[in-house]
């Protein structure tokens, strides 16, 4: 193989590398706004039945659930997720 073939193998190879990352971007987009929705809504019905703005044990499992498969970063994935479906605290 000449160093052509292989730079042009390789541009495409990135090319459709990007291509991927930009459509598991777009649904990573699409989930985290379908998210942020479904937990605003849970937000909204249990205040509606007297409950609390936050339950704190269900946001501790959700951060424990990002942690244990993420690692370090996970937490702090977590929180973000976390605030899109109820706002800053």
């Amino acid at each position: 193989m000449s160093a052509t073939t292989a730079d042009s193998t390789g541009t495409d190879e990135l090319a459709q590398l990007r291509g991927e990352i930009d459509e598991l971007d777009a649904e990573i987009i699409r989930l985290w706004k379908r998210r942020a929705g479904l937990s605003r809504r849970v937000g909204e019905i249990r205040m509606a039945n007297g409950g609390t703005r936050l339950v704190l044990d269900r946001e501790r499992a959700i951060l424990d659930k990002y942690r244990d498969a993420l690692g370090d970063d996970g937490t702090q994935i977590a929180m973000l997720v976390l605030r899109a479906g109820r706002g800053p605290l």
